[in-house]
């Protein structure tokens, strides 16, 4: 999973693309998830499921967001995802 920021997507909306293109991308605003951007094919598999879009995007692998939310100079803080 893709992890970017608002001003990063803004820069470079051609990398969020393609990032999308093969999972979603997770775009931060001022250090906490904001957006989650979709390729249309993921986008119509889960509008067209009987499963809710969360359940579509949990994924068995778990993604510690600190990990790739670049923090410069801003106090980490937990996201923690039930």
């Amino acid at each position: 999973m893709t992890v970017l920021t608002s001003r990063e997507v803004n820069q470079d909306l051609g990398r969020a693309k393609k990032a999308a293109s093969k999972s979603p991308v997770i775009i931060t605003d001022r250090g906490r998830p904001a957006h989650v951007l979709l390729s249309i094919e993921e986008y119509r598999r889960l509008s067209d499921s009987t499963e809710s879009v969360i359940d579509g995007l949990a994924s068995d692998d778990t993604v510690e967001l600190d990990d790739y939310i670049p923090y410069r100079g801003v106090p980490r803080n937990k996201v923690i995802f039930d």
